[in-house]
């Protein structure tokens, strides 16, 4: 019955008792880890009928109240660019913590979250490697899906992602990005997460200088995170200019031109790639505008959406 309900995409995300979980991941072994973060360890977990499916198990044992109210917030998100919520586990128990007479017990609580598994792996496996197929249309149409995705957190969920970075874009088997851990900030408390994830390395590239130097927290700090993100897809790194740099006219004429030689060199279809240099264009001014270093002069999601679609 369980098993049936995971299968449904329909279906509405449900509470899984812990043993159930321990079961599909052999009892949350290093076999099945799939990676681990700043807020908890994801494992594989295999049904019977072999579908996969992502459990992460939280390492801040948050109390079941605060987890539960949360938890059920983020069930009605439901996007094509979104990773889909399939159910959760909140259990606590009593555990002996030291063997002595009489034994001193201690509250055991596991937090879980089960999502849908994607089998091609996160944006940061594909974003700068020019041998993997990953050419300017692809690259376009990754930056208008996260852009879709971030849209709809932004505007009909009310969720600021504050975590977004190539790691948490995952991609389906037809490279469409989901945007994944987009509710660890609701579970965590902005405060107890922003101190957790500015101790990951990874992490801190991605993250305003608002929000660092003053905790500053509105949708513009996700923004920020595509800028570099969109940076990232367009020259595979985070070398950009900041704001006390060289002019910005200099930075895009770079940057199209590498993307015209590379296009003259890999285009065989006989019809001018004059429309993607447009689309480069664009992409890099609305990167830089996101990595503005002020917020009100960074672009909402919908409007990056309109600009990009005036490209095609």
């Amino acid at each position: 019955m369980l098993e049936k309900k995971l299968e449904d995409p329909l279906a509405t995300p449900m509470c899984l008792p812990l043993i159930f979980l321990k079961c599909i991941t052999r009892d949350f072994s290093k076999e099945q880890e799939l990676g681990r973060g700043a807020i908890g360890v994801v494992y594989k977990g295999i049904l019977q009928n072999g579908k996969t499916i992502a459990v992460k198990k939280l390492s801040r044992p948050l109390e079941e109240d605060q987890f539960q109210n949360e938890v059920t917030y983020l069930i009605g998100v439901k996007h094509e660019n979104v990773v889909q919520l399939l159910g959760y586990c909140a259990e606590t128990q009593s555990e002996v913590l030291v063997q002595e007479n009489p034994p001193i017990w201690a509250e055991k609580r596991d937090r879980l979250i089960c999502f849908e598994y994607l089998n091609n792996k996160s944006l940061d496996e594909y974003i700068s490697a020019e041998s993997c197929g990953l050419e300017w249309p692809k690259r376009f149409a990754i930056i208008k899906g996260i852009c879709y995705g971030l849209d709809y957190l932004h505007e009909e969920c009310n969720i600021v992602h504050l975590d977004l970075e190539p790691r948490n874009i995952l991609m389906d088997d037809n490279m469409v990005p989901k945007i994944a851990d987009f509710g660890m900030a609701r579970l965590f408390g902005q405060q107890e997460f922003r101190a957790v994830t500015e101790n990951c390395r990874g992490t801190f590239g991605y993250m305003t200088p608002e929000y660092l130097m003053d905790g500053l927290i509105t949708t513009k700090s996700d923004m920020f995170s595509l800028g570099v993100i969109i940076m990232e897809l367009l020259i595979g790194s985070r070398d950009y200019p900041q704001s006390s740099e060289a002019p910005f006219g200099d930075f895009i004429k770079n940057v199209v031109e590498k993307w015209r030689n590379r296009l003259a060199k890999t285009w065989t279809v006989d019809i001018p790639y004059s429309a993607y240099i447009q689309q480069i264009n664009a992409c890099t001014v609305i990167g830089l505008r996101c990595v503005d270093s002020d917020p009100m002069k960074r672009p909402a999601a919908w409007d990056i959406i309109e600009m990009l679609n005036a490209t095609e």
